[in-house]
């Protein structure tokens, strides 16, 4: 990594997080239950379309279960591919819509993290620095992401997946442990 990118990723995090220092001031854990869960905001790297596909048949799974979902896909280009266009429960960025700490900068972006999702699902397995920022000012009730020791603050729930791992992996380890979460009761002794 050169020099001036690790400054700039140095600065980056640092700005994050005295944005989330103001912004855990105000958000509360919460409890945490799927069947509760009306609205889900999913987060992803969709530069690959595999993964891209597997978030969306995750969606369709969502809205079986009557869940309402909208979905934020980054791709790691300049342009966006022209199959891309916006749908009802998807939106898609590029690195064109960056600025150059890494911070998104659309409307779009801005509507999402402000939304009150029951859940946040940041599928961000390759650390893109602006899916992590959009997933630490989420006003979402209940986020789940990759572990890393760093991020410890920006979720409630984290999920151990090193950067081999794919998307449907780590869908898969969210679903086991969301499923682990509902089975499990806690009992007053």
């Amino acid at each position: 990594m050169s020099i001036i990118l690790s400054i700039k990723k140095f600065i980056a995090s640092r700005a994050l997080k005295q944005e989330m220092q103001s912004y855990n001031k105000l958000r509360k854990a919460c409890k945490f239950s799927f069947d509760a869960v009306k609205t889900v905001g999913i987060l992803f790297d969709a530069t690959n379309a595999e993964d891209y596909e597997i978030v969306k048949r995750y969606v369709l799974y969502l809205r079986e279960h009557r869940k309402r979902t909208k979905v934020i896909g980054f791709f790691n280009t300049k342009v966006l591919p022209p199959m891309t266009y916006s749908k009802l429960e998807y939106d898609f960025f590029s690195t064109k819509e960056i600025n150059w700490m890494g911070k998104p900068s659309t409307t779009v972006i801005k509507n999402f993290i402000d939304e009150e999702f029951d859940l946040l699902i940041d599928l961000n397995v390759h650390d893109h620095f602006p899916l992590k920022y959009i997933a630490a000012l989420s006003k979402a009730n209940f986020k789940v992401g990759k572990y890393n020791e760093k991020d410890t603050e920006m979720y409630d729930m984290m999920i151990d997946a090193d950067n081999t791992k794919t998307v449907k992996y780590f869908l898969r380890q969210v679903d086991i442990y969301i499923t682990m979460m509902n089975k499990v009761e806690p009992t007053l002794n």
